[in-house]
């Protein structure tokens, strides 16, 4: 089959033109960049919240002044629709920027925190600092959402950033770096393409913090190079994020919700629900009702799927061969094709695709699908949904699907995940108020709304002595008295 959709050209007209290889560019200009950051750092670091506030709002401005070059960067690159790019790409970037705008001033002041009572005399508080030069590493499967949501937390902590977002989407990389050089000067943000050389050569370098998103196996390399320079890391990474449906669950809800969230950008989503463990009473209707929702979404027949211009395309061929491939391993060990299982090699096509009789020892099931197959597996008993979910890593995300209050509090309790989500799937990452970030295998820290301002922020403690000064009845030398003292302030307040 044949890919139906045509893609747009992208507008190049004054773009600097780099004549050499991308690397070799980019690798003589990270020294350079990295020394011109290093010298604003601290004229950065001491910008008020006025001027922060202003820098997003110039952002946000030109965010909407190029959406249309955004979209049709993101569409060139993997054939995702322009209403998908506003929804799950633009929208949540400006939604990210209007609160923290809202926010800032709050989040910078310093908060007041209590003493104990042996420091009578003292005032405490904790100021957030920034950490000063950043490095952001980016993925493909959501480029510029995953670029910028990181970004706007580093800017408004007052960091200076290099953002190297993923070769695998050089369109977007290309309309980022226009976007930002008509916000930020390069001593405060910059983006450098290239290839992995360029990414391995930047953690060679000692920033403050490097900020990763992709896969747990790079996210070791990334964690590994940064501790040669004790640099702290955040690390946003996947996982097989599991949804349980239960049998008290709304099927139609369930089916239409975990459709949307399974074949969104074709699968590649990082908190995309990995599998399915569906009571087996209710299985068969499940199965049923989400090849109905797919084929109303994106084409009753395959052809017509595929021509579908609701529906993304993989990033690389290379990923539609090992989906094809892990596919086929998967059918050949007993797993039934329900819907979908084609594949159109010209245009990196793989339709919306359900399995079922698929063993938990298959080879779907052995990592992370990061695509659109979704396997629907059944359980008898919820220790047996459980026991499931707790055999493999711990996820980046959960859900449940349950009208059981008792079942929902007893799935969440007996389980472990970065974040989950009760009876709809993916939408938990579009609350500012809570913090996104995986546990385990699935990452380490978090972001999003205060919490990204925090993870670039250095807490810094600070404690003031007033004219009240307790600790001088402590100083030596140790005389009875003293002891006694001491004795006695450890009896009260040890």
């Amino acid at each position: 089959m044949d890919q139906v959709v045509s893609r747009p050209e992208i507008k190049t007209s004054g773009r600097p033109m780099i004549t050499e290889n991308p690397d070799s560019f980019y690798l003589k200009e990270i020294p350079r960049v990295f020394e011109k950051q290093k010298a604003s750092r601290w004229r950065v670091a001491q910008s008020t919240a006025q001027e922060r506030i202003a820098k997003l709002n110039r952002l946000k401005s030109e965010i909407i002044r190029k959406r249309e070059d955004l979209q049709a960067a993101m569409q060139a690159d993997f054939s995702k629709n322009p209403g998908e790019t506003d929804l799950t790409e633009i929208y949540p970037t400006l939604a990210e920027i209007t609160h923290t705008v809202k926010h800032l001033k709050h989040w910078m002041k310093p908060v007041q925190v209590k003493a104990p009572a042996p420091l009578l005399g003292t005032r405490s508080e904790i100021r957030y600092e920034p950490k000063g030069l950043v490095l952001i590493l980016s993925p493909w499967n959501y480029p510029f959402n995953l670029s910028m949501g990181p970004l706007i937390a580093a800017v408004s902590a007052g960091n200076c950033v290099i953002l190297k977002p993923s070769a695998k989407v050089p369109q977007t990389a290309r309309a980022l770096k226009d976007l930002l050089a008509g916000v930020f000067a390069e001593d405060e943000v910059a983006v450098l393409q290239g290839s992995h050389a360029v990414s391995n050569a930047l953690l060679e370098l000692p920033f403050d913090h490097i900020f990763f998103t992709g896969s747990p196996n790079i996210g070791k390399t990334v964690m590994a190079a940064a501790a040669k320079n004790l640099t702290p890391v955040t690390l946003e990474l996947g996982g097989k994020s599991p949804a349980v449906v239960d049998d008290t669950a709304d099927i139609v809800k369930a089916s239409e919700r975990l459709a949307w969230g399974k074949f969104v950008n074709a699968g590649q989503t990082c908190v995309a629900p990995d599998y399915v463990l569906v009571h087996d009473s209710r299985k068969a209707e499940f199965v049923a009702k989400i090849k109905e929702v797919i084929a109303k979404r994106y084409g009753a027949t395959e052809e017509a799927r595929q021509g579908s211009p609701s529906y993304c395309r993989l990033v690389t061929g290379e990923r539609l061969e090992t989906l094809k491939k892990v596919l086929r391993e998967t059918v050949s060990a007993g797993a039934r094709v329900e819907i979908g299982g084609v594949a159109g090699d010209s245009e990196r096509y793989l339709s919306p695709t359900v399995l079922t009789g698929v063993k938990e020892d298959s080879p779907i099931m052995q990592e992370e699908i990061f695509g659109p197959i979704l396997p629907v597996l059944s359980y008898r008993n919820l220790d047996e949904a459980i026991g499931m979910i707790r055999s493999r890593e711990k996820p980046l995300a959960l859900y449940i699907f349950s009208e059981n209050q008792a079942n929902i509090e007893r799935i969440l309790r007996g389980t472990a995940s970065g974040g989950s989500c009760i009876n709809n799937t993916v939408i938990h990452v579009a609350n500012p108020n809570l913090p996104f970030g995986g546990v385990g295998q699935s990452g380490m820290g978090n972001y999003h709304g205060f919490f990204g301002f925090k993870t670039f922020s250095h807490e810094r403690g600070v404690l003031r002595q007033g004219w009240l000064d307790t600790l001088q009845f402590f100083y030596p030398p140790y005389t009875g008295k003293v002891k006694k003292l001491i004795y006695w302030t450890m009896r009260l307040f040890g």
